[in-house]
């Protein structure tokens, strides 16, 4: 019988008895794996720290789970999780060797796994109004794709020359046991920056973002960064992903024993550019909040509304050695 791809948004199935990856029902409740792995939460003591969800609502790192069949954690997520461990651990050489389409699994089954706790906590904030959930057609449609692509962990999935994301990786100067996370859920991107590295990953762009910033990205890839340049660079990244605006499609196509995905084209039928218009002033507000540990405030960011605050690039567009900030 040929593999069956499962698409939970469909049934709206978000319900702890059910393997989020499968949709194989579970035993208990107790079958569940960690949202952020145990070893990445030893290592910088996030079991206990707090974690915002969307709707305002606490809860701590160790509090996010995924409702996982044994079997499918034995034999697919543990062998990753410890693989993507032993990289980061060792660092930045380690990490740019892993495929990238593992960093995607791994960073995608993560970021997933924010978004399922963020589901379950919506269904039962409008249950307890006595509403029905809803979601915007839009938002389904990237979670749902991001969930055909983690099947790749799975199932017999063959991409058809071409990648779902964008990724980025730095060899960045942290502070020791420094751990860097961020993500928005509505453009699906994921930023870490741990160790002697940080990554960025768009999880639904077909590689759209990585051509938008292929000039700063080659310019800066052999650089060593400070946290405030890579900060920086993730700001234009989580800024451009907003500005995307296709939502991709894909064939699916089920031969013999495999499943073929195959990407439409971005364009489609519109002439409309991919990225709609860069404004400074936004920018500005997302380096605002990217730089806060700096004390960074919107008037210093644009003070010249043409030419952003930089720490990347002096005026001549040369890359900055020398900055005297702290990490």
């Amino acid at each position: 019988m040929p593999a069956q791809i499962y698409s939970p948004f469909e049934s709206s199935n978000f319900s702890n008895h059910t393997c989020f990856l499968t949709g194989q029902t579970l035993d208990s409740e107790e079958e569940r794996v960690q949202v952020f792995p145990q070893w990445l939460m030893s290592r910088y003591q996030l079991e206990n720290q707090p974690f915002k969800l969307l709707d305002e609502s606490m809860a701590t790192y160790k509090d996010l789970k995924l409702p996982c069949s044994a079997t499918v954690n034995e034999n697919y997520l543990e062998p990753l999780e410890n693989e993507i461990a032993e990289a980061f651990n060792k660092g930045y050489e380690a990490v740019r060797h892993v495929d990238e389409l593992k960093l995607f699994q791994w960073a995608g089954k993560l970021l997933y796994g924010v978004i399922f706790n963020e589901v379950q906590s919506g269904i039962r904030q409008q249950y307890a109004k006595g509403e029905e959930f809803n979601i915007s057609q839009s938002i389904i449609h990237k979670f749902a794709h991001l969930h055909l692509m983690l099947q790749s962990l799975n199932l017999p999935i063959v991409l058809e020359d071409f990648k779902p994301f964008s990724l980025f990786l730095f060899k960045v100067d942290n502070t020791e046991n420094e751990f860097g996370y961020r993500d928005e859920i509505n453009t699906l991107t994921f930023s870490l920056r741990i160790n002697d590295f940080g990554l960025i990953i768009c999880m639904q762009d077909n590689g759209a973002n990585q051509h938008y910033h292929r000039e700063i990205a080659n310019k800066i890839k052999n650089e060593v960064l400070h946290p405030i340049q890579f900060k920086e660079f993730s700001g234009r990244v989580f800024y451009s992903a907003y500005l995307f605006n296709r939502l991709p499609e894909y064939n699916i196509l089920p031969v013999d024993d495999q499943i073929y995905i195959e990407a439409m084209p971005l364009r489609g039928m519109s002439s409309k550019p991919l990225f709609d218009h860069w404004v400074n002033k936004i920018y500005g507000q997302v380096l605002e909040s990217f730089w806060k540990n700096w004390g960074y405030v919107l008037l210093e960011v644009i003070k010249d509304p043409e030419n952003p605050m930089s720490f990347l690039f002096d005026a001549d567009g040369k890359f900055i050695t020398d900055i005297k900030l702290p990490r």
